[in-house]
């Protein structure tokens, strides 16, 4: 490395404040002007980590960036290539923090506040160069190179990173952590049919798992396609990883056209293992068996949700996703393994985790009511909080912790009737109800109050929003478990 080259560039980059960011995944480009402070040739910045520059850096770490100081004539700036991370380490968290602090303090009040910081709204980035080029147009030498070889990863950890980093995004496009909603259903609708028949098909429950895993995908990418198209996700600014869809578009992980493309392949696997399910079980792919209905309905249920017939938007969205993942999934998987079912066992118990599905969209709706009303997307939440500028979350709040309850007294009665007292473990859950409905309560009394924060008080609802998931996954998981161990003893 030439130290005079070197002078050069840490001469432009101490003469400048900000430099131009561009990242990119999977061909979405991104590009925004960020302040940072140069630690030698390494630089810090700060920003938002739901940002669409932090987002993609979280899934392809190589950025390249121009650095110019302002009120420089002609062309002479500094061109990089690099590797850009997330800082998690404290100490150098402090450092970058008080670094850009001296080029800035445009974001001083978001730095330090402690509510941020603990949800990790806010955060630190450090790029290490692997090229800079050197650009002076006024030079003999236009152009020169420095190579920093030591920080270019091996190939052996770029490839495995990238490989953790592409399975990470298909998971974030797809919401994979949203598949306990098919996961559960379908144990119980496969253990009440282990429990009337005595026998199970593993391989017809395997293909079952698969098929309905394939239609959630494909409801959860044409429902972000949609709810772009109608721009409800872009007008939402309180979205979490429990509300506000994916924001795989919004944050540049795939384009429009290809989640489009994504949905149309999983309904058309779903379609093609339902073909070979009907030829398996009824001798011919399109035989008008149960099983034809039954994933014609499921297929119409995912894809009118938010297109064409736009359910979501008319308030009939709730009633879909408690059909179709409630007594549609579970009696789908309890009839596939012997082509019966016990009808009213099946219903009884499939009813609480409908509703409690629903209730996780319900509750989910909370965080997204502004943005829901501004592209008039009717929801049950739009419409029971009322249409004035500030939200009344009582009616809704109390709407949920009525059908919570409901559920749990579905699933006593459903105990009673079926005289199987093992399926009373499903009432554990009442124990994460009452948490979850004393801090719904403390926190409707926090938002009702004149000087509440309504930017950041909807993220303290999370709390309500991730025990409303458990509570539905559980329940499941519960009632399955009680269900086997009545037939095992």
């Amino acid at each position: 490395m030439s130290n005079m080259l070197k002078e050069k560039i840490m001469d432009l980059m101490e003469r400048s404040d900000f430099m131009t960011l561009s990242t990119s995944v999977a061909g979405n480009s991104s590009a925004a002007n960020v302040y940072f402070a140069n630690d030698d040739l390494d630089m810090y910045f700060f920003t938002f980590n739901p940002s669409r520059k932090a987002v993609q850096i979280a899934f392809n770490p190589k950025v390249q960036c121009v650095v110019r100081p302002d009120g420089e004539d002609g062309i002479k700036e500094l061109q990089i290539d690099g590797f850009a991370k997330k800082i998690t380490d404290q100490a150098e968290k402090d450092k970058a923090r008080e670094a850009v602090l001296k080029i800035t303090t445009a974001f001083s009040e978001y730095m330090h506040d402690d509510f941020l910081i603990a949800n990790d709204v806010v955060g630190y980035y450090k790029i290490k160069p692997t090229v800079i080029k050197y650009v002076d147009f006024f030079a003999e030498t236009q152009f020169e190179w420095m190579e920093i070889a030591e920080n270019r990863p091996s190939i052996l950890s770029e490839f495995l990173g990238g490989l953790g980093r592409t399975i990470k995004r298909w998971m974030t496009i797809v919401r994979a952590p949203f598949l306990t909603a098919t996961i559960a259903p379908i144990l119980l609708g496969s253990a009440i049919a282990y429990k009337q028949f005595g026998t199970f098909d593993w391989s017809i429950f395997w293909l079952v798992l698969l098929g309905a895993i394939f239609a959630q995908c494909g409801t959860n990418t044409i429902n972000d396609y949609f709810d772009h198209k109608s721009r409800t996700d872009e007008l939402n600014k309180l979205a979490s990883p429990f509300n506000g869809g994916s924001r795989a578009i919004q944050s540049g992980l795939i384009t429009p056209a290809n989640m489009l493309l994504v949905s149309v392949f999983f309904f058309g696997s779903t379609i093609g293992i339902g073909l070979g399910l009907n030829n398996l079980l009824f001798g011919d792919y399109l035989a008008m068996s149960v099983l034809m209905y039954l994933g014609l309905i499921g297929v119409f249920l995912g894809v009118m949700y938010t297109g064409f017939l736009r359910l979501a938007y008319n308030g009939i969205g709730d009633l879909a996703v408690f059909i179709g993942f409630g007594p549609l999934m579970v009696y789908g998987a309890a009839y596939m393994q012997n082509q019966s079912v016990d009808p009213l066992t099946t219903l009884l118990f499939s009813i609480p985790v409908g509703i409690f599905i629903s209730l996780v969209l319900f509750i989910n709706c909370f965080q997204d009511y502004n943005s829901d009303k501004a592209a008039n997307k009717n929801s049950w939440v739009v419409r029971l909080a009322g249409p004035g500028d500030k939200a009344n979350y009582r009616a809704p709040f109390k709407v949920w912790k009525n059908l919570m309850m409901l559920s749990f007294t579905i699933i006593l009665g459903a105990s009673i009737y079926t005289g199987n007292l093992f399926t009373l473990i499903a009432l554990l859950p009442l124990l994460i109800f009452n948490f979850a409905s004393k801090k719904g309560s403390n926190w409707l009394d926090k938002w009702e109050k004149e000087d509440a924060n309504l930017q950041q008080l909807p993220y303290e609802l999370l709390i309500v929003n991730v025990s409303t998931i458990g509570i539905h996954f559980l329940t499941g998981i519960l009632l399955t478990l009680g269900i086997l161990i009545s037939t095992w003893i």
